[in-house]
């Protein structure tokens, strides 16, 4: 599988932290159900076993809907279970790396925040590339800050399409409206939310107004 500019329009990312009572597996369908495009799975205490299990769970009810599974940080993992590819950010294995051991239809997303690591991330092989953070984060508060001008100039400067991640919700999103992004990446504002479906839904139409 490659991923295409549409599959970024709404990318979540799991977080079990902020399940309000749901199963992962129930949140990131209900996700799904309200126009989530892409789903990554962010498992930052669980051994490589269990990744490998959960991903596999999460994978069944991604491919169901011909939605993309991508794994957070550990291309072992993602290999191993299956899943559509890996994201890395920029002090994990470096993307030419593993586009060598993993071939064309691994799909390899790439945190950017300057221009310089953008570029270098598309020549090595990235499909796309994750941009931020655009609004403080309440999953990363120490998160390295950019402006809507930074955005739209890594967006511009390299031809693989790009998500603005960073603290995102649907009241916030129209201030990065016009800055060339395919979509937006958000993790509370999606599964911390009590009716996850419904607040993929208002996402959905709050980015849309951003393009």
């Amino acid at each position: 599988m490659k991923i295409e500019k549409s599959d970024l329009l709404l990318y979540a990312v799991t977080d079990r932290g902020c399940l309000k009572g749901k199963s992962l597996e129930e949140a990131v369908e209900e996700a799904i159900l309200g126009g989530v495009t892409c789903v990554q799975m962010r498992e930052k205490k669980a051994s490589e076993e269990e990744m490998i299990e959960e991903a596999q769970k999460l994978l069944k009810i991604c491919h169901k809907y011909n939605v993309p599974l991508i794994i957070n940080d550990d291309y072992n993992v993602a290999l191993k279970s299956g899943a559509d590819g890996v994201h890395v950010g920029i002090e994990d294995a470096p993307v030419a790396e593993i586009r060598r051991i993993a071939g064309e239809n691994f799909i390899i997303g790439a945190t950017a925040k300057t221009v310089e690591q953008a570029r270098l991330a598309e020549s090595s092989g990235a499909d796309y590339l994750g941009v931020g953070a655009v609004f403080p984060s309440p999953t990363k508060t120490n998160a390295i800050r950019i402006t809507p001008q930074q955005l739209t100039e890594i967006c511009g400067c390299v031809n693989i399409p790009a998500v603005a991640i960073g603290g995102i919700t649907a009241e916030n999103v129209h201030e990065i409206k016009g800055c060339g992004h395919s979509g937006i990446a958000v993790v509370s504002a999606v599964f911390g939310a009590y009716d996850v479906k419904a607040a993929a839904e208002q996402l959905c139409r709050a980015v849309r107004d951003t393009f």
